[in-house]
């Protein structure tokens, strides 16, 4: 009979070093564009990609700002600005290969453009015209998710799947801040740490949940540490450092890429603009706080800091608006093109087999259609 002192309980494991999140946020870049002191662990991106992500990060804003007029002109019946997070999106894309997945939120957009989806159909949700415009397996782009990180556990599910297959692919899954407070995230961290599946989580935290302030969402002292209950490797870094965030996603994808499970990253960056147009963000915050982010502008902070290194040209940033004011004009023309929806489409891709009832409420508003004609 063996005594307690024969026997080895396996319980928990001790917390590791290498699953707790930098003291404080990795950066490369202060927010005057020059050099901040040099996190451990991290290489800063080449300027050549850096030189990318500024092209792309114009391109992002401009869209976002024509985005935002035809909101206001009646095109689309919702728009929620990314202004202010656009180095967490593009950088989010310049650390994935093609064979990669994104999942998105509805504030992605600037990821989706970058991803290569025609920017109509980057809108297509967002004009209230389908659920999606763009073919999900076409693009490796899952379709931009409003409920609140159901996409999580859609992301794991992929990632699951890709590594079961044998299959050389990384997911990226996009979430708020607020969508950490949904238990579809603690979900998806679980099954994601459980199954070793090649994820990254990237936590945009824009301060707001809506208009709940971070500070009333969680008493953590950063988000990133929700990722260590799960025995996910998790970091934190300034959001608005393209430098340092693109050089954090470059080891979550390479850590998740080489079969060392999944990581998650905290970006802390800000939303400048309302939650959506129907929003009115001086109800819940001051001007005095948006000037002091705005002051760490992640597209001014980039140029400045790529050219102080003599890596970008007037000429370059030029080229760059031009071609970011390129995209408006095609944007507007075609966006014009008023479509005559199909109201029978309500219908398609419900089943792939029709159930009775479906194909009695279609021949119900069929009929109705053509009275409605006579």
């Amino acid at each position: 009979m063996p005594t307690t002192t024969d026997v080895t309980l396996k319980g928990p494991q001790p917390v590791t070093k290498g699953l707790l999140p930098s003291p404080v946020p990795v950066r490369f870049v202060t927010e005057a564009g020059t050099a901040a002191d040099a996190p451990s662990g991290y290489t800063a991106p080449s300027d050549e990609r850096l030189r990318e992500a500024h092209r792309r990060m114009i391109m992002a804003r401009r869209f976002d700002q024509q985005a935002t007029a035809l909101t206001a002109q009646g095109r689309l019946a919702v728009y929620p600005s990314s202004r202010g997070q656009e180095a967490c999106q593009i950088a989010g894309i310049l650390a994935l290969q093609p064979q990669d997945w994104l999942f998105p939120t509805y504030r992605d957009t600037a990821a989706v453009l970058a991803r290569g989806v025609d920017p109509i159909d980057v809108l297509t949700l967002l004009r209230g015209d389908w659920h999606c415009g763009y073919d999900p397996m076409e693009t490796r782009v899952a379709p931009l998710c409003t409920p609140l990180a159901t996409q999580l556990l859609h992301a794991v599910g992929m990632a699951d799947a890709l590594q079961r297959k044998g299959e050389d692919g990384v997911v990226m899954a996009f979430v708020g801040d607020g969508g950490t407070s949904e238990g579809d995230f603690h979900e998806a961290l679980n099954f994601a740490a459980v199954f070793g599946a090649p994820v990254v989580f990237l936590i945009q935290n824009n301060q707001y949940a809506i208009s709940v302030p971070l500070a009333e969402q969680t008493a953590a002292p950063a988000l990133a540490y929700k990722g260590v209950g799960y025995g996910v490797r998790s970091e934190q870094v300034d959001g608005n450092d393209l430098v340092a965030v693109l050089s954090v996603l470059d080891k979550a994808v390479e850590q998740a890429r080489s079969g060392r499970g999944p990581f998650l990253v905290e970006a802390h960056t800000y939303r400048l603009d309302g939650h959506t147009n129907a929003d009115d963000p001086g109800r819940y915050r001051d001007e005095a706080e948006v000037e002091r982010w705005a002051a760490a502008d992640p597209v001014q902070r980039l140029q400045a800091w790529l050219h102080g290194r003599g890596s970008l040209t007037e000429q370059d940033i030029d080229a760059a608006h031009a071609e970011a004011e390129a995209l408006a004009a095609d944007l507007r023309s075609r966006i014009a093109l008023e479509s005559s929806p199909d109201v029978l489409e309500l219908f398609e891709h419900v089943y792939a087999e029709p159930t009775p009832q479906l194909k009695e409420q279609r021949r119900s508003l069929e009929a109705e259609l053509k009275g409605a004609e006579a």
